[in-house]
């Protein structure tokens, strides 16, 4: 088993954690994540949200809260490997990302739509990039543009098929269809990154994520031909997470039959834990009385209620008003636990099936 290499510097463990907006995966999740041998990444979605200007000024307090962050992510891993996910659809989408280049961020790993220019902000820099796909089709066109415009191919992939938690880059109807499985899609990325590969000389290492939670899922897409796999809700019930008790608590209690498929305010079908919030606004729509102008696809006259609040608002622990997005098996965790012991058991267990 490898570690996951990007840039000159190479992780210990092919565990590379998901971002998790708002709030979820700051420095310290990030931080314990790249000390115990994966790539820690913390979300840039609404970053400042904890910043005492947020509600009057949210572009200037996540912009002060980038370099913040990371700074104390370093603080608890100085040589772990760190990077930020910056979704395409943020409204400041531009200014975020030069903020996470200007602080020496390892990599930025950029998906919620194509980052299509993503290459001229690390030109010159030690900043690796790496696009979330959901289809070869798509990363098709990615590489395509970069090459073309910026003669740049991607330091690294990242496929997210349809298990994963949060936002998901799939129609309804294709969540559930083999087609569109982490299998599938991965065995088509493979066959495109292995051609450019060869034509372009750059290693590109891919990771699989959406619905990855044991070792045994770690081997079986570590022995499908990807270079580690990105994990996200195993790690909201971890001590070290930076969401609050009663957030992890929540997907501690929650079983299968309490997941659903919701259309976010901005457009997109994403899977969340069945609440007060989800039920409600099946009904009628929540009054949004304060804008943060937070994504591009969202238009407020016509939003069943505010995504910024609500994700703030289940960070906290608000879970009645809060939306709580989570991954396909959210059912299955049972304890809330430190990284250490869970980063440990991941290997084990991933060794353990390799050696089978």
């Amino acid at each position: 088993m490898n570690g996951i290499k990007i840039g000159n510097k190479t992780s210990r463990l092919p565990i590379l954690q998901g971002g998790m907006g708002v709030g979820v995966s700051l420095h310290s999740l990030a931080g314990h994540i790249a000390k115990n041998g994966g790539i820690g990444v913390i979300s840039t979605a609404d970053i400042g949200y904890q910043e005492p200007d947020f509600e009057k000024d949210p572009t200037t307090a996540n912009l002060r809260a980038i370099p913040a962050q990371l700074a104390a992510a370093r603080k608890i891993a100085p040589d772990g490997i760190i990077g930020f996910n910056v979704m395409v659809a943020l409204s400041d989408y531009d200014a975020i990302v030069k903020a996470c280049v200007a602080c020496h961020a390892d990599v930025i790993i950029s998906g919620a739509g194509l980052p299509m220019d993503l290459p001229k902000y690390v030109l010159g820099t030690d900043t690796k990039i790496a696009p979330i796909v959901s289809s070869a089709r798509a990363l098709a066109l990615l590489i395509k543009k970069w090459k073309m415009k910026y003669d740049y191919t991607p330091d690294m992939v990242v496929i997210e098929g349809p298990k994963a938690g949060g936002h998901l880059g799939f129609h309804k109807e294709e969540i559930d269809s083999p087609d569109h499985s982490l299998e599938t899609i991965t065995r088509e990325i493979l066959e495109l990154v292995r051609e450019t590969e060869s034509k372009t000389g750059k290693k590109i290492p891919v990771i699989a994520a959406g619905g990855i939670f044991d070792g045994q899922d770690i081997a079986s897409f570590l022995k499908l031909g990807v270079d580690g796999v990105q994990m996200a809700s195993r790690f909201v019930a971890t001590d070290e997470c930076d969401a609050s008790e009663a957030y992890k608590l929540a997907y501690v209690h929650a079983s299968e039959a309490d997941i659903t498929i919701i259309k976010s305010p901005v457009g997109m079908p994403g899977r969340a834990i069945n609440n007060s919030l989800i039920q409600r606004v099946a009904l009628a729509k929540e009054p949004i009385t304060h804008c943060y102008n937070c994504i591009k696809t969202c238009h407020v006259k016509d939003a069943p209620y505010c995504i910024t609040k609500a994700l703030i608002d289940a960070v906290k622990g608000d879970l009645d008003n809060g939306l709580i997005f989570c991954g396909s098996n959210v059912g299955r965790i049972n304890q809330i636990v430190p990284v250490a012991d869970l980063m440990q058991q991941l290997a084990d267990e991933t060794e353990a099936c390799l050696a089978n």
